[in-house]
């Protein structure tokens, strides 16, 4: 099929137009079966998103092992049609039958992952009255549709899920942990909202485990005093007392104050042997909740995260160097023996001049902290459109900072120095840094293997201690029966 048709069945699939579709059919009647379309998607993608009900029953018609189709964006017509609420579109999809419903696309998401997200009242249900089942689905992350009704605070979307799993007795699914070990109590108490009164006004007593912990030991009401906020903490804190919520701390009664959030609480932790408790301390649990996780945190956001967090750096050192510690000096002065005031330039650091330490390692550390952010900058936008564009802006931003620190140096060897600096530094921090990971990983591989080898050690040693035992004794004996 070539690009002219390819073109006029997007465009046919974009504005529903069902004539055109029929008159490129006459016109290829292999046009459907050899579709080549450049994004990717088939046409009942493109009719299914943009809405169009005529066309999506056309195309059902045609060609309807489309609907079980996944784009390159990991979403099937019944995907696109649940999270943009077409209800009609939805009814008619699953007229083909209920395992669309089943059909997980990017991050293992159902369609019923995709409406909750949204809020998709009508098309919650329609989808739970299609295939029950699909409650108990859950993506890449241990989330079911109640798990992502929370995160995106779809409070009605929750309330007609919590209403099928009652009419269901599917009460299991609420104390369903992901990933994290995270039930929908935590995050509805985390988030502070008001599906945890829903949950205990809905459900018989002891139905939701309120007193679960997930992988950092901790329960729905530590994290309710850990993260507290203005609003809606009393009422939730209610809620959790009435329904008996305790605190990990080895299962005491919420009576404490809410501010009193620097008792320590014991978290029971797995080991390779058996289940041991340590002591962790608020601080401990903030940093473990809040830190960079493989399979939690997508690359793309730490990536985003990171390259902020680099253009800040070097707009601060960038900006040290047009503003240094103590300004500049704006008058210039000659040796006098008469002059009690040591010789300046106009221009130049008044630091550099007064305090040459001082100013040295201001100098060294504003251009490692620029220099590097530089370096993040470039490998973290490798890969982009108009990369060579890029690399000359960077190039030139290095040669303006290089320039302007040069000025401000008072003449002689910080000024020497600061060159030799200023040539290395480019060319030396990706050096040091992939030295630096190299004895890391060296270091890890080392205490690794000693940790493998040190019960071995400890096994071998008590295997061979009563031999050792019975030797000395029996040289010690001799000894003192020669000597007697």
């Amino acid at each position: 099929m070539s690009t002219t048709v390819d073109g006029r069945l997007f465009e046919a699939s974009r504005t529903g137009n069902v004539d055109h579709l029929l008159q490129l059919i006459r016109d290829d009647p292999l046009a459907l079966e050899a579709l080549a379309l450049s994004s990717g998607e088939t046409p009942l993608h493109i009719a299914a998103m943009a809405g169009h009900l005529d066309f999506v029953k056309m195309m059902i018609g045609l060609k309807p092992e489309f609907a079980k189709e996944v784009n390159q964006d990991g979403l099937s017509p019944l995907h696109m049609a649940s999270a943009n609420g077409n209800l009609e579109i939805v009814r008619e999809l699953l007229k083909l039958g209920p395992e669309l419903c089943r059909i997980k696309g990017k991050d293992r998401r159902v369609s019923l992952h995709h409406a909750a997200m949204k809020g998709r009242v009508d098309v919650i249900a329609e989808l739970l009255s299609a295939c029950t089942e699909s409650l108990g689905d859950v993506s890449v992350l241990g989330e079911t549709a109640l798990h992502l009704s929370v995160k995106n605070h779809q409070f009605e979307a929750f309330k007609v899920l919590v209403e099928g799993i009652k009419h269901l007795n599917k009460e299991y699914l609420l104390n369903r942990k992901d990933k994290h070990g995270n039930t929908v109590l935590h995050l509805a108490t985390y988030s502070k909202q008001l599906e945890a009164k829903l949950l205990f006004s809905t459900f018989d007593s002891g139905t939701v485990e309120v007193n679960a912990t997930n992988e950092t030991g901790l329960t729905a009401l530590d994290l309710l005093v850990s993260f507290q906020s203005e609003a809606g903490d009393r009422e939730i804190l209610e809620i959790l007392q009435s329904a008996g919520a305790k605190r990990a701390r080895d299962g005491t009664s919420p009576h404490s104050p809410m501010n009193n959030i620097d008792e320590q609480v014991i978290i029971d932790r797995p080991t390779t042997s058996q289940t041991t408790q340590r002591t962790q301390c608020p601080m401990d649990r903030l940093v473990e909740f809040f830190k960079f996780q493989r399979g939690r945190d997508p690359p793309s956001d730490a990536r985003s995260a990171l390259l902020v967090i680099a253009i800040l750096i070097a707009t601060t050192t960038y900006q040290a160097v047009l503003s240094p510690p103590g300004g500049l000096w704006q008058d210039s002065t000659a040796p006098d023996g008469n002059y009690t005031m040591k010789a300046h330039t106009a221009g130049k650091s008044i630091l550099g001049s007064v305090d040459l330490i001082s100013f040295g390692l201001f100098v060294f550390s504003n251009s490692a902290g620029f220099f590097l952010s530089l370096f993040m900058i470039n490998i973290l936008t490798s890969g982009f459109p108009l990369q060579l564009e890029l690399q000359i802006s960077l190039i030139a931003m290095m040669l303006t900072y290089d320039t302007a620190m040069g000025a401000i140096i008072p003449n002689g060897r910080m000024k020497t120095l600061f060159i030799i600096i200023s040539s290395v530094l480019p060319t030396a921090i990706p050096c040091v840094a992939k030295l630096v990971r190299v004895l890391i990983h060296r270091s890890k591989c080392r205490m690794t293997q000693w940790r493998i080898f040190q019960p071995k050690l400890t096994q071998l040693c008590n295997l061979y201690e009563p031999f050792y035992t019975t030797y000395l004794h029996s040289h010690i004996f001799a000894s003192f029966s020669n000597a007697a």
